[in-house]
């Protein structure tokens, strides 16, 4: 399955969740890149959209290269990570390393929770039903601290919603008990790009110009 853009993939996405939409959910988005897709299922569903803030954790020699990623969710928790605990990679990468990595990323979410938001409070998500939305997953670690970070928030029930990933990251996901809604997943998996016509990088006002618009159609 190929995509236009981001938007034509979360027009296709939304179609799949309007099961949804009854139980009236928060979307929450991963930015940059999943903002377009979960604008267009927040639009379907009529539903708040929001923002998780997560950065990726890479690797030493191949920044592109994710060994995990760190979540702060606005509550006041401490930041939750998560590793790739079964690359063995990992175990060879000096943990001062990934604890530098972490402080930075976090200064990153402080940049884009600002620029993004302002002063506008995240939306409260305990017993809400929650759809996390990407425009794709790869290796899997961003979205595990997503998860890992929603957990603590005591939301009744999440669902993570993207356009394509690789089936193994699937597997491994579901078989922590996540409930997940994938249009494609191809066996033979390079990178998200490749299933879009169009994946050039989301900017910022293009994030912010989603947030705006989503206001309209919020009918909580």
């Amino acid at each position: 399955m190929i995509f236009k853009d981001r938007s034509d993939a979360g027009q296709r996405l939304a179609q799949e969740l309007l099961y949804l939409k009854d139980l009236t959910p928060v979307i929450l988005a991963l930015p940059r890149g999943g903002v377009p897709v979960a604008y267009e299922v927040a639009k379907e569903l009529q539903a708040p959209l929001d923002l998780l803030f997560v950065r990726k954790i890479g690797h030493p020699k191949n920044e592109e290269f994710g060994i995990g990623a760190v979540v702060d969710d606005g509550s006041g928790r401490d930041p939750q990570y998560a590793l790739n605990d079964h690359d063995n990679r990992i175990t060879k990468i000096h943990p001062e390393y990934i604890q530098d990595t972490i402080k930075r990323q976090l200064q990153e979410i402080k940049r884009q929770r600002q620029t993004y938001l302002g002063n506008r409070k995240s939306i409260p998500l305990a017993g809400r039903t929650v759809i996390l939305v990407d425009d794709g997953i790869a290796t899997g670690g961003t979205v595990k601290a997503a998860l890992k970070g929603l957990q603590q928030q005591g939301v009744s029930r999440t669902i993570l919603a993207v356009p394509v990933a690789p089936p193994d990251t699937l597997d491994e996901l579901r078989a922590t008990g996540n409930e997940i809604v994938c249009l494609s997943s191809p066996s033979e998996f390079m990178a998200i790009g490749h299933f879009y016509n169009r994946f050039g990088q989301t900017k910022d006002s293009e994030v912010i110009k989603c947030l705006e618009e989503a206001h309209k159609f919020d009918s909580t």
